[in-house]
């Protein structure tokens, strides 16, 4: 059954743009580093889940695009490598802790749906992206979720 996700970017430091211009259109979705998270990328996400992208801490806040899982989890290597901002050293190749997954961007919505709106949209009270203290970089939506995201993100 598909799933459906919430992903969320700095756009000064990955934007759906930067997504969107990748050769294949595919990126890792490596760095993430809360154990909650992991869990949700290791154990829940298939290929063919659909993702919103979401930049944060941008003016405005908004989902920009959609995009599909590709690639399923698998360790992420940038906890290895001493010279990566996402270093861990408890982490390894025989000790892997932390895991990515592989996205490819699908399109841009005709107009973000901002983080305010979504707010004021009672369609969308229940989402973790608004509830006080979430935090998480990726997070699950459900598919009435997903659907008024992409239906306010295609209306004038």
């Amino acid at each position: 059954m598909q799933k459906y996700w919430l992903f969320k970017s700095e756009p000064t430091a990955y934007s759906y743009d930067d997504l969107q211009n990748e050769d294949d259109r595919t990126a890792e979705w490596d760095g993430v580093r809360n154990y909650q998270a992991r869990n949700l990328m290791r154990d829940e996400m298939k290929v063919g889940d659909r993702v919103l992208f979401y930049h944060s801490n941008a003016k405005p806040m908004a989902v920009i695009g959609t995009a599909t899982i590709v690639k399923e989890a698998y360790p992420d290597h940038t906890s290895w490598d001493p010279e990566s901002k996402y270093y861990d050293p408890k982490s390894g190749p025989h000790n892997p802790i932390w895991m990515m997954v592989d996205i490819k961007a699908d399109e841009a919505l005709g107009r973000p749906v901002t983080l305010l709106e979504i707010k004021q949209n009672p369609a969308l009270q229940d989402m973790p992206l608004v509830r006080k203290g979430m935090r998480l970089s990726v997070q699950p939506v459900t598919k009435s979720e997903w659907d008024e995201i992409i239906a306010l993100g295609h209306s004038t």
